[in-house]
C-alpha cells in the first residue's frame, strides 16, 4: 500500500466530514487507506464516520489521549509506504496527494514533507514554513524584535510558492515515509496538543534527514477555528514550548529563567488580545451561489433569504455547468456587492474551490463550502474563532 491518512478528530464532525469528502477524491487512483482516530467526541462524529464513509478504519478512544498518542496509534495499524499526518479542519485538492507522493518518490533522504496552507479567507498561512525555533529566535519573536538576515522564525528564505528545504513543519500537514515515522519514536506523547511538529521535525533534521516545503498543492486549513483560541488552548501551547526547550535545549540557569519569564509574558498578552476581541460576526447581505444544482440553491434561498440578504447565483438561470471565468465572478462581486460566496462542492472540485478562495482573497467576501451530498455550509471567517456551520433542510441531499 502506498499511503495511509492518519487524521485525529476531536469534537468537529462537519469538518471531519468535509475533509475525509477531500482525501476520499484525492485518494482515486492511490492504493491508500483513510485512518480516523477520535479521541472521544462528544458529538456525532463516529456515527458520521461509520454511516457515510464505511470503508474508513475508525479508532474510538475512551478517552482523550491528546494528539500525539492518537496519530501514534493510528500510524501503528497503518499499511502505507508512507503515512500523511493530517488535520480534520483541512480540505485537500484532488492532486495533492498525487503530487506530493510523486515529489517524495524523488528525494531519497526525504524526512518530512508539508505542502503551502492557506486559511479559510483565502490566505496564505506562513507557518505552512517555519525555522528552527532556537530559545534566541523565539525569544525575537516574542518580544518582537526583527533579525533581517537570520533567526527567522517563519522560513522567509523561500517564498510563498518556491519549493525547498526547511526546518520546521505544521502537524496539519506531514507526509512521512513510516519506516522513518517509527524510526526516530513517532510523536513524543509528553506533548499533549502543539509543540509535538516542531518536536518531530527537529528530530528527523537531527537524524540527518530533510525536510521540504512544496507549494505546488495548496491546501485549505481552518487554522484552529475548529478549536477557539481560548485560555485553555494557550495554556497547552505555553506547556508545549516548555517541554520542547527542556528536552532539546540545555540553557543555563539565567537564560532558562528569561524564557520562561517570556514565553510567561507571551501567554498572557495573547490571553487578553483573545479576552478583548470581539467575536460578533456580521450577517451578510448579498451572497453569490456557485454551482449547478437547483434544489440546492432552493434550499439556501429559503435558508437565506429575507428583506436584508439576498441569494444570486452566477447566471440568470441559476444553473451552471461550467464557469471559470475569474474575470465574469468578479464582475458579479462588484455588481452586486457581493460579501459572501458559497461553493457548491457537488458541481466544483476542491481545487477550483481553493484556487477561486486564493484568487478572490483580501476582497472583503467570506467564504463557505456546501460540501458533496451534505446537509450544511461549512467556512470560516475569523482566523481566531470557531469555524461557521449554516445547517440546511434535512432532505437537502436528494433533489
Amino acid at each position: 500500500m502506498q499511503l495511509s491518512v492518519i487524521i485525529v478528530n476531536y469534537n468537529v464532525r462537519y469538518f471531519l466530514e468535509q475533509c475525509l469528502l477531500s482525501v476520499q477524491a484525492a485518494l482515486r487512483g492511490i492504493d491508500g487507506e483513510i485512518i480516523v482516530v477520535d479521541n472521544i467526541s462528544p458529538d456525532d462524529s463516529c456515527a458520521m464516520v461509520k454511516e457515510k464513509f464505511p470503508k474508513v478504519i475508525l479508532i474510538e478512544n475512551k478517552e482523550n489521549v491528546g494528539f500525539s498518542k492518537a496519530n501514534n496509534q493510528g500510524v501503528a495499524i497503518a499499511k502505507g509506504k508512507y503515512v500523511l499526518i493530517l488535520n480534520p479542519d483541512t480540505v485537500v485538492a484532488e492532486d495533492t496527494f498525487a503530487k506530493i507522493l510523486s515529489f517524495a518518490e524523488k528525494k531519497k533522504n526525504l524526512g518530512i514533507l508539508g505542502v503551502k496552507l492557506v486559511d479559510g479567507t483565502g490566505n496564505f498561512l506562513p507557518e505552512s514554513k517555519r525555522g528552527l525555533p532556537t530559545p534566541k529566535v523565539a525569544f525575537n519573536k516574542m518580544f518582537g524584535i526583527s533579525n533581517p538576515t537570520k533567526g527567522k522564525y517563519y522560513a522567509t528564505h523561500l517564498k510563498e510558492d518556491e519549493t525547498g528545504t526547511i526546518d520546521i513543519l505544521v502537524g496539519a500537514f506531514m507526509l512521512i515515509e513510516r519506516e522513518k515515522y517509527n524510526e526516530i519514536g513517532g510523536f513524543d506523547e509528553e506533548y499533549f496538543m502543539f509543540g509535538e511538529d516542531i518536536d518531530i521535525s527537529y528530530k528527523m533534521l537531527k537524524k540527518g534527514y530533510k525536510n521540504y516545503y512544496y507549494p505546488n498543492t495548496q491546501i485549505l486549513h481552518y487554522k484552529g477555528e475548529s478549536t477557539a483560541k481560548n485560555a485553555k488552548y494557550l495554556g497547552n501551547f505555553y506547556g508545549a514550548m516548555r517541554i520542547f526547550y527542556k528536552k532539546h535545549f540545555r540553557l543555563n540557569k539565567a537564560y532558562d529563567l528569561i524564557m520562561h519569564l517570556g514565553i510567561k509574558f507571551w501567554y498572557w498578552i495573547k490571553y487578553f488580545q483573545v479576552k478583548k476581541k470581539d467575536k460578533t460576526i456580521t450577517p451578510p447581505k448579498n451572497i453569490l451561489y456557485i454551482g449547478n444544482e437547483n434544489h440546492i440553491y432552493e434550499a439556501l434561498r429559503k435558508h437565506y433569504t429575507t428583506s436584508e440578504v439576498h441569494l444570486f447565483a452566477v447566471c440568470e438561470t441559476r444553473v451552471v455547468s461550467r464557469f471559470d471565468d475569474l474575470e465574469k465572478i468578479e464582475s458579479i462581486l462588484t455588481e452586486k456587492r457581493i460579501d459572501e460566496i458559497i461553493f457548491d462542492n457537488q458541481s466544483n472540485a476542491f481545487s477550483k474551490i481553493i484556487f477561486y478562495m486564493i484568487s478572490l482573497k483580501n476582497k472583503g467576501i467570506r467564504f463557505k463550502i456546501h460540501p458533496k451530498n451534505s446537509n450544511f455550509v461549512i467556512g470560516s471567517n475569523d482566523k481566531d474563532g470557531k469555524g461557521e456551520i449554516v445547517k440546511l433542510l434535512n432532505n437537502l441531499v436528494t433533489p
